[in-house]
């Protein structure tokens, strides 16, 4: 029988294997780059809100604690969003005819919320708890970054599994004392001056994860049902 193929189709069928195996990789290391790009994650990307609140006029120029505004952030899952009572606590006092501050005037008015847009929002199927993070050591900076610096908030992680895990994996990278969790200034031994715990003066973040994992009893939970639940 007559061959039909000439014998380069050999050579062609080969290339054409490689070339999609090839191509099929590139692709797939695209879209991985993508999905990791600020452009598809939203970090450092603010959003529009009703007013332009200022963390780092409020929390960083004002020295203003955390808790004085998520009131639930040391017992609940949920850190919490200020009600405009809070806001008017000093507004009707200060600022009190700025037109940007409206929108908190009219809220208190009319009793009706201010509709923010949440900036670290995670899945329905995610479960987070912030009282249990901040009990055992975990910063607000930690996974908010440099909040007290901030003109406008936003997001500067993933908020991807992997993110977290990178976390859960190995605490003792970012663990910090129970006092200064609510530091928004606070640095770790290793790039800033030496963290006093317990009498004792640290220079590196190793030394002092390791003995605050012991003190705060961390466990590296990476079971699903930690948080998918």
């Amino acid at each position: 029988m007559a061959q039909i193929f000439h014998r380069s189709s050999n050579m062609v069928a080969r290339f054409s294997i490689v070339g999609a195996v090839i191509l099929l990789g590139v692709l797939t290391f695209i879209l991985y780059e993508i999905a990791l790009s600020p452009w598809y994650t939203n970090e450092h990307a603010t959003l529009q809100q009703p007013v332009p609140f200022s963390h780092r006029h409020h929390a960083g120029e004002l020295g203003i604690d955390c808790r004085y505004c998520h009131v639930d952030v040391e017992k609940s899952w949920y850190a919490g969003v200020p009600p405009t009572q809070t806001c008017m606590t000093c507004h009707s006092q200060i600022w009190t005819n700025a037109e940007m501050l409206e929108p908190v005037r009219a809220s208190y008015r009319t009793n009706v919320s201010l509709q923010w847009n949440k900036i670290n929002e995670l899945p329905e199927f995610v479960y987070f708890n912030h009282s249990i993070h901040v009990a055992k050591g975990i910063g607000c900076t930690t996974c908010h970054g440099p909040i007290a610096t901030e003109p406008m908030t936003y997001k500067t992680g993933t908020l991807y599994m992997s993110w977290c895990l990178e976390c859960h994996r190995d605490p003792a990278k970012y663990v910090r004392p129970e006092s200064q969790v609510f530091n928004p200034f606070y640095q770790q031994p290793t790039y800033g001056a030496p963290v006093t715990f317990e009498g004792v003066k640290y220079t590196d973040q190793a030394s002092l994860g390791r003995e605050l994992v012991k003190k705060y009893d961390l466990q590296t939970y990476q079971y699903c049902s930690t948080c998918h639940r």
